[in-house]
């Protein structure tokens, strides 16, 4: 393979040449997209699901599908009433007429009577709860109209609160609620981020373009979504996860070709000859594009290793709206620059060693005192991410809800007028035909309200109530017990405690190999970009401090409850099971990509200059504005999204936020400039074997005039 012509440069010269050959021809294929995105993707909001935790093969979830094929009764939705005294006449008529109405849907097995049935009224007589069970082997949507018609009838009864959630009802409201969030998230985010490029490019041509590129990645990320939706169940996280990425990484992608298209422009012979202009954008930003999508996507891939239903959707959405950006960035934004490019500025001339100054004295500062830089800022660093080695997770309950929704106004209804404990849902114990006798009796012995019913074929299913929160400490104690209690009997154990000790399980057990895989990925990426061995090996460990320093503050707050309030939101003693692996998978990729961005601008330094020390400076201060504004700008979309309130969004969105400051300040600032200096011209060495098969395969492209007048 010619050196000048590397792997990833016939494509992108084929995508240059497609943009600055039919423009209109692409824009119009993207517009296309855009429609299909924003009409068929939007459906996405009536498909998802709060099943989070369930992860096939495990025994949880063999137990639920058993219950399924052969328990007479599904799942069920609770409504409490409050606001009127319990025995008022007028009241109890609505509600035991309502009873009876809901009684006769189609699809309800029971409604108990709250008025005779014991636990239902609340001591101090002014609240009640209203459960509805439904039959079991409903499909889907005749399961959707009994649940609709039950809380329709219920809310029917005139009192000053009623309120109706839990069971499939949940998930409808909390996928109401992402598509709310999303919509005030974009209404947020949208007008600051292009205050911030009015700023960066000081025109509205050229700060538009990100925009447009941004609002290509959330169609993307709806169209992305509904399509998986279609083959499997799509977490009522991933619509402010993957919009919020695919919003962010947009304007970063696009921020750094149009800095690049600028700086072209400015140092080309004719300002002009935009196509041209177009050409070396992509050829020389457009490798770091292409290799920021791939790395992201790798990082991403790590999610696959878990057999959970959630995180394997989530790592295939998300990585598909990188994909979708990327090729945004490398398609629609060279055909609009082709089209618009000549009423954008090109950058303006300072004089020499002006440009990134600031930033240049930073990398200076950083490679003389490098030792001093490193003693400070890893012990800083390992400091803030000390909280993770007490870092629990939990499903959690409606307490990570906003305020202002259904499902948390019923949990605080009920919380304020019945003894704790009221709702939690059980741990069910299925008691298959041929279990001993004794054995069934030791397991009911756990819990003094144990409630048992038979099943069809000769089964039980036995229900113990545990003390606490649903997936408190002594709920999955209760779990352990059962099952160390059972031996080799045929008993297996559900809810949504099991549920949650299996997917710890399954974390712990897969967590290995998932991070084999990403770095192995990641590695072999690096070296593709970079030619060395110990770039990779440096950037992973101080990516590493940084996402630990991340993580760290996010257990600080939202598990142990400091500063959390300033969030709106509280410390829950545990974080969400989604957050963590979320954060580690996508704020490891957003490293990557500052990291090449940075790489990218070394390396073209020193080929032209042989000086490995200056090609450090000149890395920085050639990409630390570029770095800085990508990363505020991506701040500012993350913030945008924790406006919504659900806690779970909010731990994700504090994390990525805080690890991309960290990791473009601290870390690539001061960290990379240290590190890359102490370890001078070895850090881009490679054994001799590894180096030609770089030089045949890897990226190496020779520098260009215009390049070579940047760097001076």
């Amino acid at each position: 393979m010619r050196t000048d012509d590397p792997p990833g440069g016939t494509v992108l010269s084929t995508l240059a040449r497609a943009a600055t050959r039919r423009p209109l021809t692409v824009i119009l294929l993207w517009v296309l997209f855009l429609l299909l995105g924003f009409g068929l993707g939007t459906g996405v909001f009536g498909r998802l699901s709060d099943n989070v935790p369930e992860v096939p093969g495990t025994e949880s979830e063999r137990a639920a599908q058993y219950l399924d094929r052969v328990d007479p009764t599904g799942e069920s939705i609770t409504a409490v009433v409050e606001g009127v005294a319990v025995s008022d006449p007028g009241l109890r008529g609505q509600v035991e007429k309502a009873v009876a109405d809901v009684r006769r849907i189609a699809g309800v097995a029971a409604v108990p009577d709250p008025y005779t049935t014991r636990g239902l009224t609340a001591e101090d007589g002014q609240a009640l709860i209203v459960p509805v069970t439904l039959k079991g082997g409903l499909g889907d949507d005749a399961e959707g109209r009994a649940v609709d018609a039950a809380a329709d009838r219920i809310k029917q009864i005139d009192a000053p609160e009623v309120h109706v959630s839990g069971g499939p009802l949940l998930g409808k409201q909390l996928g109401e609620r992402a598509q709310e969030d999303v919509k005030n998230a974009e209404l947020v985010s949208l007008p600051v981020v292009l205050a911030l490029l009015l700023v960066v490019f000081g025109g509205l041509r050229a700060a538009g373009l990100p925009l447009v590129i941004a609002v290509s990645g959330i169609a993307g990320a709806f169209l992305a979504l509904f399509g998986f939706s279609q083959v499997t169940d799509i977490s009522v996280y991933a619509i402010q996860v993957t919009t919020m990425l695919g919003l962010g990484l947009a304007v970063d992608y696009a921020l750094l070709m149009l800095v690049r298209f600028r700086e072209e422009r400015r140092n080309a012979e004719s300002t002009e000859d935009v196509a041209e202009a177009v050409h070396r954008t992509v050829a020389a930003a457009g490798r770091t594009v292409l290799f920021s999508g791939l790395t992201v996507t790798v990082s991403l891939t790590g999610l696959l290793v878990f057999p959970s239903v959630f995180l394997r959707s989530m790592g295939l959405a998300v990585a598909a709206v990188v994909v979708i950006d990327m090729l945004a960035a490398l398609t629609l934004l060279p055909a609009l620059l082709t089209r618009f490019g000549a009423k954008i500025a090109p950058a303006k001339s300072r004089p020499e060693g002006e440009e990134g100054r600031f930033f240049a004295r930073v990398a200076r500062f950083a490679a003389r005192r490098r030792i001093a830089v490193l003693a400070t800022v890893v012990p800083a660093l390992l400091f803030l991410a000390l909280p993770v080695t007490g870092m629990k997770i939990e499903i959690g309950d409606a307490t990570q809800l906003p305020s202002s929704t259904e499902a948390r106004q019923l949990y605080d209804t009920v919380d304020a007028h019945f003894p704790a404990g009221t709702g939690v849902s059980p741990v069910t114990v299925v008691v298959k035909p041929g279990t001993d006798p004794a054995t069934a009796d030791r397991i009911r012995a756990l819990s003094p309200s144990a409630q048992s019913r038979e099943l069809p074929g000769g089964g039980t299913v036995v229900q113990l109530q545990p003390s606490g929160r649903v997936d408190g400490k002594e709920a999955t104690a209760l779990v352990k017990h059962v099952r160390d209690i059972r031996g080799t009997e045929p008993v297996q154990v559900t809810g949504p405690a099991a549920r949650l000790v299996d997917f710890r399980g399954m974390l712990s057990d897969r967590a290995p190999w998932a991070a084999v895989t990403v770095l192995a990925g990641i590695l072999i990426l690096l070296f593709a970009f970079t030619g060395s061995v110990l770039i990779p090996l440096r950037t992973i460990l101080t990516t590493l401090l940084s996402l630990g320093a991340a993580l760290g503050v996010v257990v600080w707050v939202f598990q142990d409850g400091h500063l959390a309030g300033a969030l709106g939101a509280e410390g829950l003693g545990a974080l969400s099971l989604t957050a963590p692996p979320l954060i580690v998978a996508i704020a490891f990729g957003l490293a990557m990509d500052y990291e090449l961005f940075i790489l990218a601008r070394m390396r073209e330094a020193r080929q032209l200059t042989g000086d490995d020390q200056e090609a450090v400076v000149a890395g920085l201060r050639r990409s630390g504005r570029v770095v800085t504004c990508a990363a505020l700008l991506l701040a500012v979309v993350f913030g945008a999204f924790m406006t919504g309130g659900f806690s779970p969004i909010l731990q994700i969105g504090l994390g990525l936020t805080l690890a991309v400051l960290i990791d473009a300040t601290v870390v690539r600032m001061l960290l990379v400039p240290a590190t890359m200096t102490l370890l001078g011209r070895r850090a881009w060495w490679a054994p001799r074997q590894l180096r030609r098969a770089h030089d045949r395969f890897g990226v190496r492209e020779e520098p260009t005039k215009q390049a070579e007048l940047a760097n001076r």
